[in-house]
């Protein structure tokens, strides 16, 4: 029998037929599940991107949903006029702190996962524990220890504070893409001479590419967005980064200027983008590169 003629006997099956369907209206489902969590999710930044180029007289709850009448330019230059010295600030405090907090947890991760110490799971242990200390939990006690170390506020102790927290969190990361490096990679260097530090920065450093990006992306989103530790140890706003700057300007008034605060969510939320539009391609595969030993 030919190929067309078992081809064409196929498509006359009525259980192939019924299963093609059943697929065909699977797809449907799932496409439309995802186009109404698409529209769902995107609905606050349509009112967020409308409201900017409203003016006060067209700002009420009735209109939420109505398009401006005119597109105003004038609530996002007034709102980056008043974020663009806290941006630079986020900036100075999210580029370091993710660097350093990467760099740290890449080299506990190291030693944690390949130069196994006594004791070395009991500090793995404790490590983690930092993850699961909600900020709210040590807000007052760490307020209470700057306060009477004489540390000020601002950038600098933002730093550090970002740092510290960020350690549990790269570490893990950093231990679980270790684990999955060959052995063989590791006692290769040994037989070649390298101690910890050389085989480090010679051979694994290299090979940490993706759970780099990874670290980075997550250090800089949460850096970034955070507002408590800001609140507390950043200082005025005029000290302070784009999130206590934000809040100023959402509620540094008595009469809210509604279009310039949506303006200013929008602008303050351009960095994370831009990171997550040039590196998320890494995120989910440098995410998924220890899952599976090697």
């Amino acid at each position: 029998m030919s190929t067309a003629a078992v081809s064409q006997r196929k498509t006359k099956d009525p259980t192939v037929a019924v299963s093609e369907r059943s697929t065909a209206v699977g797809k449907a489902i799932r496409y439309l599940i995802l186009i109404v969590s698409l529209a769902i999710i995107l609905m606050p930044v349509y009112v967020l991107f409308v409201t900017s180029f409203k003016d006060a007289s067209q700002v009420s709850p009735a209109r939420t949903w109505y398009l401006p009448t005119s597109f105003d330019l004038t609530n996002w230059r007034n709102a980056f006029d008043d974020l663009y010295p806290a941006i630079l600030r986020s900036l100075s405090m999210v580029i370091p702190s993710s660097i350093i907090s990467a760099m740290l947890g890449s080299a506990n991760g190291f030693v944690l996962s390949r130069w196994r110490f006594p004791g070395a799971n009991v500090v793995f242990t404790f490590l983690l524990f930092g993850m699961f200390i909600p900020y709210q939990a040590v807000m007052i006690p760490m307020t209470k220890v700057m306060v009477a170390s004489g540390v000020e506020k601002g950038i600098p102790l933002l730093i550090f504070l970002h740092v510290v927290y960020g350690i549990p969190i790269t570490t893990l990361i950093f231990r679980n893409y270790y684990e999955s490096v060959p052995k063989d990679l590791i006692e290769a260097a040994r037989v070649d001479g390298a101690g910890m530090l050389r085989t480090y920065f010679s051979v694994v450093l290299p090979i940490s590419i993706p759970s780099f990006v990874v670290v980075l992306i997550w250090q800089f989103t949460a850096a970034w967005n955070d507002f408590l530790f800001a609140l507390f140890f950043g200082g005025s706003s005029q000290q302070g980064p784009v999130t206590l700057a934000l809040n100023e300007l959402a509620h540094g008034s008595i009469l809210q200027d509604y279009g310039a605060s949506m303006a200013g969510a929008l602008i303050a939320s351009v960095p994370t983008l831009i990171v997550y539009i040039a590196l998320g391609k890494y995120f989910v595969s440098g995410l998924m590169s220890g899952s599976v030993k090697g």
